[in-house]
């Protein structure tokens, strides 16, 4: 229970407990409760839907969706997202990307990528089925947490130190499996649409994480959180595109 609050008290803005100290041990044993906790974000925002659909318009609504979003997890993954496009479209080498992801100062590439982001995922809410919406907003989350942990499990970490590393470190063999048992039961329980949108996912996180330790080598905590906010967006273009097939 503690190794699921770390990761959920670390991954969104949600505290249960007064938590002063954070063990890199504890920070890898959450890592397979990442999709748990993905789904508890996509809870909230479907549950958020439904209180704000009969009041406002729908273009207020998706927008008031992507705003609770980054308030729910703090802007955490989005930082990553905007550090990730700083330091991979900078076209220097290897150190000096790494050391421009380091930097808290977000440039042109990074304010660029996350004006995209938004933007994309603004359009995605309001040209989205009605009745898929909440499906989706569910769904998208979790999926993004899973690949989260395949980009941890699956590839070298690029620094020899950082959060990320703790992750990397002490998440452990099992942790793969146990976070793709509690994607697949969701997607499962939500239907053909949303294993496809696993699929697509997955198939992303596979080769940007290859791409990406291409260049540096392995992956860092940005790149998770960039891994995170664009296989969501794949999701609900999955989602839109099939349309509840």
């Amino acid at each position: 229970m503690n190794d699921f609050l770390t990761g959920l008290q670390f991954l969104t803005r949600i505290q249960l407990k007064q938590q002063t100290e954070w063990s890199p041990a504890s920070f890898g044993r959450s890592v397979r409760y990442f999709p748990l906790i993905g789904l508890i974000i996509g809870i909230v925002l479907a549950a958020f839907y439904h209180l704000l659909a009969p009041y406002v318009t729908i273009h207020v609504l998706t927008a008031l969706l992507v705003i609770g979003e980054i308030i729910i997890t703090g802007a955490l993954h989005c930082d990553g997202y905007m550090d990730t496009a700083d330091g991979i479209f900078s076209g220097r080498s290897r150190e000096r990307m790494l050391e421009i992801m380091k930097d808290s100062r977000v440039g042109a590439n990074g304010v660029v990528a996350f004006g995209v982001l938004l933007l994309l995922k603004w359009t995605l809410y309001i040209d989205m089925p009605q009745s898929l919406l909440p499906l989706s907003m569910v769904m998208a989350p979790v999926i993004g947490r899973f690949c989260m942990v395949v980009g941890i499990t699956l590839f070298p970490y690029a620094r020899p130190d950082g959060i990320g590393k703790a992750f990397t470190q002490y998440a452990g063999n099992s942790a793969l499996k146990v976070a793709g048992v509690l994607t697949l039961a969701a997607a499962a329980i939500l239907g053909k649409t949303a294993v496809a949108g696993l699929l697509a996912a997955l198939v992303f996180t596979i080769w940007f994480g290859r791409y990406v330790t291409k260049i540096l080598g392995g992956l860092t905590g940005d790149v998770y959180g960039a891994i995170t906010e664009t296989t969501q967006i794949i999701v609900l273009m999955t989602f839109l595109t099939l349309r509840g097939w």
